[in-house]
């Protein structure tokens, strides 16, 4: 049970609902709380799916499917996020609007890059290492559903504070914002250096 509530902690710690809600504050305003309800249950669908096929498969879809180091993987993905971050810094909110894409496509985009990343993946494949198959794939989907509930919850609660302190909320955005790109581009790096590393170790 210890290394089930560790394995679930593990992978909400990293999909972190707080810093979530900063990069789709413009989903948040522009969706009604059904609308977004619907839409981030499938976003969080499609990365339960994936962290699951991770989870039991594990390095064997880097070395058997993909045919690629776990290295490669952390500095593409160390790339990615360094690139969010950076526009985050210059761009504020609107950053993610934009590398998201159009509206129709928002739930898919919402779970690729913001849900699905190097360190969901990575946790996913280490809760796998953990626990056996059900177990590892049900602890994932305790993780996501206790993070659909809490940005649920936050999406209430911005609703309802928004009418009143409109002007602090987005102030509040925008440097929080700013401030979490920091270390989003403080984690890519790291991520890049990682892999980095473990191909230099090869040699």
């Amino acid at each position: 049970m210890t290394d089930f509530i560790k394995s679930s902690a593990l992978l909400l710690v990293l999909l972190n609902p707080f810093l979530v809600v900063l990069y789709l504050v413009d989903v948040v305003e522009k969706l009604d709380p059904r609308q977004f309800a619907r839409v981030l249950t499938h976003a969080a669908f499609i990365a339960a799916l994936v962290f699951c096929c991770f989870a039991i498969l594990g390095d064997a879809i880097f070395s058997s499917i993909v045919q690629a180091e776990f290295a490669s993987f952390q500095i593409f993905g160390g790339v990615v996020f360094l690139l969010i971050g950076v526009q985050f810094v210059f761009h504020g909110p609107t950053a993610i609007e934009i590398l998201r894409g159009k509206s129709e496509h928002l739930a898919g985009a919402i779970a690729m890059p913001v849900l699905i990343g190097p360190g969901t993946i990575s946790a996913s494949v280490v809760i796998g290492k953990r626990l056996d198959a059900l177990s590892a794939c049900i602890a994932v989907v305790a993780a996501v559903v206790i993070f659909l509930a809490v940005m649920l919850v936050l999406k209430h609660a911005y609703d309802v504070m928004r009418p009143q302190r409109a002007s602090l909320i987005k102030r509040y955005i925008e440097i929080a914002g700013r401030i979490m790109a920091l270390y989003v581009g403080t984690v890519s790096v790291d991520m890049i250096m990682q892999g980095i590393r473990a191909w230099v170790q090869k040699f």
